[in-house]
């Protein structure tokens, strides 16, 4: 990904294939966090199996096991990312606008070793985001 990718860059495909309605709460709240000065840059949207598979063996090989690494980066069956369902925000003061403001969106941080991942919980507007996971080993989603 170019360094400096918001996510008004449509035509670079880890944008435009996020899930239309993730891609669109970003966009919004990405405009209300530009009138406080905040830009939301993406360092992660969707990726392709293939990069997701890249990701893991380098985990591995960095964390000394798959169960270690599953704490950090997942299967390409299991990630929100392949699926276009994630993006990771870079930039402190975007993860922070976020944690403040992103409920009113419906963009949550799901995991707490994680503050730049958000996926869209449309629920989190009037309920307010879930609980994070401590990490991902901990999400039913990644037991597939």
């Amino acid at each position: 990904m170019p360094d400096g990718l918001t996510v008004f860059d449509g035509e670079i495909a880890a944008l435009a294939n996020l899930d239309r309605a993730l891609l669109d709460a970003l966009r919004q709240a990405a405009a209300d966090a530009a009138g406080d000065g905040v830009e939301f840059i993406v360092n992660s949207g969707w990726r392709s199996p293939e990069y997701q598979d890249e990701l893991l063996r380098e985990a591995i090989s960095e964390y000394g096991s798959e169960e270690e690494a599953a704490r950090w980066v997942a299967t390409a069956s299991t990630s929100p990312h392949v699926s276009g369902e994630a993006v990771d925000i870079g930039e402190f003061d975007a993860t922070s606008w976020l944690s403040e403001h992103g409920a009113g969106y419906g963009l949550c941080q799901i995991y707490d070793n994680e503050p730049w991942h958000y996926e869209l919980r449309p629920d989190a507007v009037e309920q307010g985001c879930p609980v994070p996971y401590t990490d991902p080993t901990e999400d039913p989603r990644m037991q597939q």
